[in-house]
């Protein structure tokens, strides 16, 4: 597993991340966590690697974007000091083009989107022990449909940036895309984008599978 003892794994995005996580800091007991995928990585993590004591912060904010990222990026990246750091974001940069239509000022285009966290990435990478990037998703099986085939755009994005700098790319349109083969998405996630305990566990397995998580790990004898 990548993540060395010790090792501190920020992960930051929109409300997808956030879920209730505590503030400034999501990180301690009591759910300030939050209660999505990042609770059930560390959960995982603590589980089945308690010897290396990773420490997993929350640092996700309902209806951001990536401009949103840019503008809180050294207070909740930098200042932090992570060994590893997760990026998802994306999503709210498409549904505004959808849910608001006619208030562009809401919207961030493909180029921006792409250029901004390319711009984040190229800042970070030199202070952190790893960098993951997660793309951005739709919980909506039809490739056609005109939200998912944007989405679907904005995370080539992702992967193109991640193949740049050489990083590992989550591919959580792929996740949920196997799991929609046998689910319908009302039973995922009632607006096809915010999940339900089963689409977080969907992330949070996408998630570990790109650090190399041992599924059938057990805790080292003491």
């Amino acid at each position: 597993m990548h993540l060395a003892p010790h090792s501190k794994l920020v992960m930051i995005g929109d409300s997808v991340t956030d879920c209730g996580r505590a503030r400034p800091v999501g990180e301690g007991l009591f759910g300030a966590i939050g209660t999505g995928y990042v609770s059930y990585v560390d959960a995982l993590l603590a589980s089945a690697y308690p010897e290396r004591a990773i420490r997993v912060v929350n640092m996700g904010t309902s209806g951001h974007t990536v401009l949103d990222l840019q503008a809180r990026w050294q207070t909740d990246v930098m200042d932090l000091r992570p060994d590893w750091l997760a990026i998802m974001i994306g999503i709210n940069d498409v549904w505004r083009q959808f849910d608001l239509p006619r208030q562009p000022e809401c919207h961030v285009p493909l180029d921006t989107y792409a250029e901004t966290l390319e711009a984040l990435v190229v800042r970070t990478q030199p202070v952190v022990a790893g960098l993951v990037l997660m793309t951005p998703f739709f919980i909506e099986p039809n490739p056609a449909d005109a939200m998912r085939a944007r989405m679907d755009a904005y995370g080539a994005a992702v992967h193109a940036i991640a193949a740049q700098c050489g990083l590992p790319c989550v591919d959580t349109q792929a996740a949920f895309d196997a799991v929609l083969n046998h689910i319908p998405s009302a039973a995922i996630a009632w607006d096809r984008v915010h999940p339900n305990h089963l689409g977080h566990m969907v992330l949070a397995r996408a998630f570990l599978q790109a650090v190399d998580f041992a599924w059938a790990a057990q805790p080292a004898a003491a």
